[in-house]
């Protein structure tokens, strides 16, 4: 090596340099390749894939079995109900909710939806909906209007219901 010392101080820099360009072109190739998809981030879902959730919910109401119902809720849900002034937050209480508002035999009709897609594990799905439904005892039909928001999420793969507000559309004013 040599004695002078700016001579030195150059190799030096220079010997760390392309000591650290290898390192980062070894890192580089050692992830870009089929190792790639093992680090991407999983992708969001569709927004059309968060509507139909809905349409779940909405199937599993017509079975008229409220388990089926409840079973698209996280253990940890919490539902604000239409038809109810008490909220929901176990399994028991959501399947108690939907026991009671089943003998009304509920369809429920999506009016306008905004879909908020917050990453590839939670969204929340936002609106208006109807639900058209018949008295057991004179079997006549009405229609109830509904402000709605349900979050869901993501959890052992599978899309569950974590929070689901409901409330009767007020008149306009």
């Amino acid at each position: 090596m040599s004695r002078n010392p700016r001579i030195r101080t150059a190799l030096v820099t220079a010997g760390v340099l392309v000591t650290t360009a290898v390192g980062t072109v070894g890192v580089s190739a050692a992830t870009s390749g089929g190792d790639a998809k093992a680090y991407a981030k999983p992708a969001k879902p569709a927004k059309e894939q968060i509507a139909a959730l809905f349409d779940g919910w909405n199937e599993a109401l017509q079975t008229n079995d409220p388990e089926k119902v409840a079973a698209r809720y996280a253990e940890d849900a919490v539902l604000l109900p239409t038809a109810s002034p008490e909220i929901r937050t176990d399994r028991a209480g959501i399947v108690d909710y939907f026991e009671h508002f089943m003998e009304g035999k509920p369809k429920g009709e999506k009016v306008r939806s905004i879909i908020n897609v917050l990453d590839e594990n939670s969204a929340i799905d936002a609106g208006i909906y109807k639900f058209h439904l018949t008295d057991a005892k004179t079997g006549k039909c009405r229609t109830v209007e509904a402000r709605y928001t349900y979050e869901y999420e993501k959890r052992d793969g599978k899309w569950l219901i974590v929070n689901h507000h409901s409330s009767v559309l007020p008149p306009a004013s």
